[in-house]
């Protein structure tokens, strides 16, 4: 199962909007939100709360991909997020996460038995590459007690 398939099959707000994982690894993950009149806002684009469940929903692509090894013995939890919203955004959208810190240095606060958080920033962009938004999202790996 990838990624992409599990988080679609654990988190059902990825299933409601028809998110599309193209790639996930621990260097980027890019996720893709098909236009759906359904989730249009009042000037035809794709609603806030659409495109910020987009870029959530890359963000925790990442972190899996890069701390899944990590999951038997810590939980990824977001800690806080913040959303920018650049341009108008329409049709298609794609959101592209980067994560933050590098994954040794996560692991090795982890393995200190300290709970490291780390930033991971999307970017939001139309079919004609335009930034229409821009994200941060905090997460921590909260060790099993």
């Amino acid at each position: 199962m990838t990624v992409g398939d599990m988080l679609l099959a654990t988190v059902p707000m990825a299933r409601t909007l028809n998110l599309e994982f193209l790639e996930t690894t621990s260097e980027r993950a890019v996720v893709r939100m098909p236009d759906q009149a359904d989730y249009h806002n009042h000037v035809g684009g794709p609603h806030a709360g659409a495109m910020f469940t987009l870029a959530e929903s890359a963000s925790g692509a990442i972190v899996i991909a890069a701390f899944g090894d990590q999951m038997s013995g810590a939980v990824p939890l977001a800690v806080k997020a913040e959303i920018g919203y650049k341009k108008l955004a329409m049709g298609v959208v794609t959101a592209t996460a980067t994560l933050g810190r590098p994954v040794a240095d996560v692991v090795a606060e982890l393995d200190a038995g300290k709970r490291p958080e780390f930033p991971v920033a999307i970017e939001i962009r139309r079919a004609d590459g335009a930034v229409t938004g821009e994200m941060t999202v905090v997460w921590t790996l909260r060790p099993n007690a």
